[in-house]
């Protein structure tokens, strides 16, 4: 194919998407739409960051109801600058990937403090915030200040390599995915553009059984013509992840109290609450017998619990102890039954916790007021 025709193709490719993004673009709370846009509604920076430091490694689905009550507490950067931490890691719970909550702290700090409450609007200046990597710095200019970036996420490496017919498998390709990204890229509308690729990926060039007849690129789709669009993008195969073990022990007082501390800032779950736990990461196992119980008390073993994490999965042995009366140690606390639902609690230890006293850190139903 030559350069010209090449140019052609890829303008007219960009030109459907804009097409068939502007009527089938997924609703979601923290996007304005292209109608909006074209009225003159401008992106908020801050609710852009917010969606993606949320959306990195986490469904949309799960996202929205987070983002939602982040929102609602704190509307703006500012707001959540003059946050308590704790309060942040709180919200957080569950949403996993606990440095992102880290670093949304610190990077709202820089931008209140440094930039006056205002983003940067270059790909170089946001790359400079905490938490903001390429990708992410990528999005945010593109999406709230429409500048000409090249974003690439799973969705869109997807759609490309699909695309292009790319073979080389991934992470190797990503260089030349990110190259036909740029020569497709429409600078009138580059955020736009993003988002239609992200939502073609999501909805209609998906990894499974993909809506080829629904797909406004087809024609030049490389994939469909060769017969069989899932055989991309290549993926080189993943190494068996290691398994690491460790003990959980879950201290319950009379009043039904469980007994809590604050892991380490730095490293996995950093900040997070935990019931006391055995010294176990991600390079090496922890104790898991009873002997390692973190002071005498009659303990019982209430079973295992399996979690997976990005590099290493998690066999914790769970032990239970009742009518507990001892004072908690320094920087530890009692977490009483209505407060411990509100903990910043990671999935890991609310399953722990779940597996030694059942239901204990669901959320309560609230009760109707009499009439």
């Amino acid at each position: 194919m030559t350069g010209h025709s090449s140019s052609n193709r890829n303008e007219n490719q960009a030109a459907a998407l804009l097409a068939w993004y502007d009527q089938h673009h997924r609703e979601l709370p923290w996007r304005v739409p292209p109608r909006d846009l074209a009225a003159g509604r401008k992106p908020d920076a801050y609710r852009v960051w917010l969606s993606e430091i949320m959306l990195q490694q986490t469904t949309v689905e799960a996202v929205k109801s987070y983002y939602a009550r982040f929102l609602e507490r704190w509307p703006s950067v500012m707001e959540l600058a003059a946050a308590d931490s704790d309060d942040i890691m709180k919200a957080w719970a569950g949403l996993g990937y606990y440095s992102r909550a880290r670093n949304l702290k610190a990077c709202a700090d820089l931008v209140a403090d440094a930039h006056g409450g205002h983003f940067p609007d270059t790909e170089e200046g946001l790359r400079a915030l905490p938490g903001v990597g390429a990708y992410t710095a990528a999005a945010i200019a593109a999406i709230a200040f429409a500048r000409p970036a090249v974003v690439v996420d799973g969705n869109i490496e997807r759609v490309i390599t699909r695309l292009f017919a790319i073979s080389t498998p991934l992470p190797a390709a990503k260089t030349e995915i990110k190259q036909r990204v740029q020569a497709m890229l429409p600078h009138d509308r580059p955020g736009d553009f993003a988002q239609a690729m992200m939502d073609l990926g999501a909805t209609v060039c998906t990894p499974r059984r993909p809506k080829c007849l629904l797909c406004p690129i087809k024609k030049g789709c490389e994939a469909l013509l060769a017969g069989d669009p899932e055989l991309y993008p290549v993926k080189a195969a993943k190494r068996e992840k290691p398994r690491r073990r460790g003990a959980a022990f879950v201290a319950v007082r009379g009043d039904g109290a469980v007994l809590l501390r604050k892991r380490p800032a730095k490293g996995l779950l950093g900040d997070m609450a935990e019931p006391p736990t055995t010294d176990w990461t991600s390079r090496a196992d922890g104790e898991t017998g009873v002997q390692a119980a973190p002071f005498p008390a009659i303990w019982a073993m209430k079973g295992s619990i399996h979690h997976v994490f990005t590099h290493f999965e998690l066999v914790l042995d769970i032990y239970r102890a009742q009518a507990v009366s001892c004072e908690a140690p320094e920087g530890w606390w009692w977490s009483k039954p209505d407060e411990l639902p509100g903990e910043a609690l990671p999935s890991v230890m609310k399953k722990a916790i779940e597996t030694a006293i059942p239901g204990a850190t669901r959320q309560p139903h609230p009760r109707k007021e009499p009439e």
